[in-house]
């Protein structure tokens, strides 16, 4: 076989190894480090970096105004008088993921609750929306700066990592990994909101033929 050949097996070995490489990439490889593997609470962890510090705390009666992927904008001020779950997510969260529909159940289901996603991770709107095409919510999501997370709120060291806000505006529970649906109910009602009614995700028994 001449050299020529040899060549371009070779160049075209190469493309392809490269284009495997890349079909690897996980959404998580962007600025953010690499999650490890979920800790006792099924958060995935995001180690501590120089350029996304892990901070602490946080505002007891935060502040939150940030622009929609749909267009609006959604400001935790407004939500007064109501229990707003400010869950903090990524496409590329697992854990993240089943605990969507619940949570849009929630949404949709109780009136005295209301939801919003924060997408912490480097994704542009669009790519959001068509991700919110296969994963939809009723619920409004946002995508934040990972750079510069909403300053009343402690940076996450895992997600999801979720927030429970009164309907004073103050922070009343918090949960590091997944909840679901009667894990946000219990705590309303142990923070003295409304107790707990039939289970939001669960649906109607199919009729008898």
């Amino acid at each position: 076989m001449s050299r020529a050949p040899v060549r371009s097996l070779l160049a075209v070995a190469f493309v392809m190894t490269a284009l495997a490489a890349g079909c690897q990439k996980k959404p998580a490889d962007t600025d953010l480090a690499e999650p490890q593997a979920p800790d006792e609470t099924g958060a995935l962890t995001l180690p501590q970096t120089p350029e996304h510090p892990v901070s602490e705390g946080g505002a007891e009666i935060p502040k939150l105004t940030i622009a929609t992927v749909d267009g609006k904008q959604f400001d935790l001020a407004a939500r007064r008088g109501k229990w707003v779950v400010v869950n903090f997510w990524a496409t590329w969260c697992k854990p993240c993921l089943k605990e969507m529909p619940e949570l849009s159940a929630l949404d949709a289901m109780r009136e005295h609750i209301e939801v919003v996603g924060l997408a912490y991770e480097d994704i542009t709107p669009d790519d959001m929306k068509v991700f919110l095409k296969l994963h939809p919510v009723v619920y409004p999501i946002a995508v934040v700066d990972t750079f510069n997370p909403p300053a009343d709120f402690a940076t996450p060291r895992g997600l999801p990592m979720t927030y429970l806000i009164a309907p004073d505006g103050k922070v009343a529970d918090r949960f590091l990994g997944p909840v679901t649906a009667k894990d946000i109910e219990s705590a309303i009602a142990k923070a003295g909101g409304p107790k707990p009614l039939q289970e939001p995700a669960a649906q109607a028994p199919a009729a008898q033929s």
